[in-house]
């Protein structure tokens, strides 16, 4: 093509490069570099209208910091409590541009279709879609009970048709569907390249900004399972959800991976259904659904997902190795973590899992990466090992140092009463815990430990 070049950029740090590099050498991220078109340099002409129609607001003068007002967020609902609980509680802010991530098949398209009820209730909705047809989208809505209601459906890729198209709505919430899709006539790339994607990126930001729509983007994943395209593009918009979980489950997470307007730290839990999804409002029951009892090798936990505390089940299974080096295989808990758990167990209890493979799994597809499952994990792999089963009414909450101390949590309160809510009747916690504040949760008998090594008497005890 005629005044085009050919480079090479880095989706991680946009460093450019003459030719395909296997290491960029300026962020050091392999197999980053992907190809891209430059197009001739516009004219002087052309850049200033492009800088009209980006431009976030007509105000470019600096202001007074005592001058400068707190704005007043509106938000809608979504129509779905978990997924505004994940935005921050109350829904989607006024001008805000949310990106929406996950795996293919996992359920993006199914959820961002069940909200357009809810929010058509009392705004317009604009869903624009550059990987299904109109007849797809309207199947799909029928199958999850959409009425409809205030719903503009727009099959298109192209930029500037989509910004037209969104001028004569004049929607206030637009869904895009997904943001890998679409194509500028600014830039001679490829939809999907590097460029493309940051350019079309920064009009949906500036369109929404600028006329207070609320955007929803769809983002694709790569094989590593993080965004595709630039890096740049979690750090534009105002919010990163991640949509994660196994197709061959039911059950799925969005978590906040990025959110201006709220924490990240919450989650919420749906149920795929014929139906499409449902909220699941108490995840510990279905976490604990089917739970095995007088089994070696299985140990509550309660952890905190922002503010809503999760009963889990943590299972080990440790076996006599054939090899020479013994397995460690885990799920929903990181590695790391396992390997510094089995050395303390191994130091200072004596316990032999040099000689065994280690097999450790958190039911559900939950993913716990806080230390206060610590002690749940230790005691899962004591009992495998020693063939000693856990009270099926103990729940284990506790930090482990590498002197073998149990340490104190955080929101251990809520943790216990979530516990008793569930039926436990005894919950191991750490001795500083109850040191600090002492405190009482009716139906459940606290077992304060000050090491590890507190934990065998425990078992003998109540085994």
């Amino acid at each position: 093509m005629k005044g085009t070049k050919t480079i090479y950029i880095c989706s991680e740090c946009e460093q450019k490069s003459p030719k395909w590099m296997g290491k960029c050498p300026s962020c050091g991220a392999w197999n980053s570099f992907v190809e891209d078109v430059i197009a001739v340099k516009p004219t002087a002409t052309e850049s200033a209208a492009r800088r009209t129609s980006m431009q976030l607001s007509s105000e470019s003068v600096a202001r007074p910091y005592n001058e400068v007002d707190i704005p007043t967020y509106m938000r809608c609902p979504t129509g779905m409590n978990e997924l505004d609980r994940v935005l921050g509680g109350g829904g989607l802010v006024t001008g805000s541009v949310i990106l929406l991530s996950g795996e293919p098949g996992i359920g993006k398209s199914t959820l961002l279709m069940q909200i357009c009820d809810a929010l058509g209730e009392g705004h317009r909705v604009l869903y624009v879609s550059g990987e299904e047809s109109t007849g797809q989208l309207k199947m799909r809505a029928k199958r999850l009970g959409v009425k409809g209601n205030n719903l503009f459906i727009l099959t298109e890729t192209h930029l500037e048709r989509i910004l037209s198209e969104a001028d004569k709505v004049k929607p206030d919430v637009m869904i895009v569907d997904s943001v890998q899709t679409i194509y500028s006539d600014s830039s001679n790339s490829t939809a999907g390249s590097v460029t493309q994607v940051r350019e079309c990126t920064l009009s949906f930001i500036c369109k929404a900004k600028n006329e207070g729509i609320s955007v929803i983007l769809v983002g694709h994943v790569n094989k590593e399972g993080g965004i595709a395209g630039p890096k740049v593009l979690e750090h534009m918009v105002d919010a990163v959800l991640y949509f994660e979980g196994e197709r061959q489950q039911s059950y799925r997470i969005i978590r906040a991976m990025k959110n201006r307007y709220g924490s990240t730290n919450e989650i919420g839990v749906f149920e795929m259904t014929d139906t499409g999804l449902c909220e699941v409002a108490n995840p510990s029951e279905m976490l604990l659904a089917g739970r095995p009892t007088n089994i070696s090798g299985n140990c509550a936990v309660c952890t905190m997902e922002g503010t809503r505390p999760l009963i889990a089940e943590v299972q080990a299974l440790v076996t006599p190795t054939v090899f020479p080096a013994p397995r460690r295989t885990n799920n929903g808990i990181d590695y790391n973590r396992v390997c510094l758990i089995l050395a303390v167990l191994e130091k200072r209890l004596g316990q032999r899992f040099s000689q065994n493979d280690v097999y450790l799994n958190v039911i559900g597809g939950l993913h716990i990466d806080e230390p206060a499952s610590d002690t749940a994990v230790a005691l899962a792999l004591i009992s495998s090992l020693t063939d000693r089963v856990i009270p099926d009414d103990l729940v284990a909450i506790g930090e482990l140092g590498l002197a073998g101390e149990c340490r104190a949590v955080s929101n251990l309160e809520l943790r216990v009463k979530e516990a008793a809510r569930l039926g436990f009747r005894r919950a191991i916690i750490p001795y500083r815990n109850i040191e600090k504040r002492k405190f009482e949760c009716e139906g459940i008998e606290l077992i304060p430990i000050r090491t590890i090594f507190e934990t065998l008497s425990i078992l003998k005890d109540h085994s």
